[in-house]
């Protein structure tokens, strides 16, 4: 299958800690994880590295953080040529403070002004596609030029951008803030009349699969009838890039002809998998252990 992936790239600096810092103090830390990021992007990673012909789309600039994406693409076997390297625009940063003791990270992102069209005009051919909202003019064209492809949008913020997409994607699979967001009402775990709200709120517009991550409560969404589907349950040490890697390894399986049930169930594998390791990218586990998990616990 050919894999085409639209979206932010980022370069990632992640330092472990075991606690919070607090203002106005300096700390050292022995070590720190570098490496690329973005929710597509990590996605796009996550399949080439298991194997599919993937091609990334997306824009960097021409300086260390840019070639270093590009480097990690080529090395992993993912098509590098559309990725658009421009001269006026600097590689989009993140500095993420992974709290060890909690499993939780804070992410500063240093961005401009993001780029809508890439310069490629999107008639690629795709059999499968992951978007995130970035490059909202280039992934239209994705998706609009490979209408039977299977198609997953990553949806983490609310934007008239990830609205448009969404209609034209065959899942939807989105963040609980986005859920919320857009239905505008707070979801309760253990009020299943929330996450059934926002759900039909959802499909209501959207017209397609959807699927509302809980992070560590799992997945809901409607197979025979609305259920969370859990997560697997794990002693996280960084969550950063968790998310993406849900997505990847979704887009992955329900590409492969899983069923809805089991490609959120080893998506959910994959993504605690990398919660117990540091750094986003680098936390991505092999196939062979995702495909293995459940006969080992």
């Amino acid at each position: 299958m050919k894999v085409v992936c639209v979206g932010h790239s980022t370069y990632d600096t992640t330092l472990p800690m075991d606690f919070y810092p607090t203002e106005n103090l300096k700390y050292r830390i022995s070590e720190h994880i570098e490496c690329g990021g973005g929710p597509a992007s990590n996605g796009a990673y996550l399949l080439a590295k298991w194997g599919m012909d993937t091609t990334m789309m997306c824009a960097v600039g021409d300086d260390y953080y840019g070639h270093q994406i590009i480097k990690e693409f080529q090395d992993i076997g993912a098509n590098t040529e559309c990725i658009e390297v421009h001269s006026n625009y600097m590689t989009p940063s993140s500095y993420i403070i992974a709290n060890q003791s909690k499993g939780s990270r804070t992410i500063i992102t240093s961005k401009k002004e993001p780029i809508r069209k890439l310069d490629h005009d999107g008639n690629i051919h795709a059999d499968l596609i992951l978007v995130d909202g970035e490059h909202p003019e280039t992934a239209e064209a994705v998706l609009r030029a490979n209408p039977n492809a299977i198609s997953v949008i990553d949806a983490g913020r609310l934007t008239d951008d990830t609205k448009r997409l969404g209609k034209l994607v065959t899942y939807v699979v989105c963040s609980k803030v986005f859920a919320e967001s857009f239905a505008d009402r707070k979801i309760d775990v253990l009020d299943k009349d929330s996450l059934i709200y926002c759900y039909e709120k959802l499909r209501e517009y959207f017209q397609t699969n959807i699927i509302i991550t809980l992070e560590d409560k799992g997945s809901f969404t409607k197979i025979d009838d609305y259920e969370i589907l859990p997560t697997v349950k794990v002693v996280a040490v960084d969550s950063t890039g968790a998310g993406d890697i849900f997505h990847g390894a979704f887009t992955y399986f329900i590409g492969n002809g899983y069923s809805l049930r089991d490609a959120i169930h080893y998506a959910s594998i994959t993504s605690a998998i990398s919660v117990t390791r540091v750094g986003a990218r680098i936390s991505i586990p092999e196939l062979s252990e995702v495909l293995e998990y459940d006969e080992l616990i």
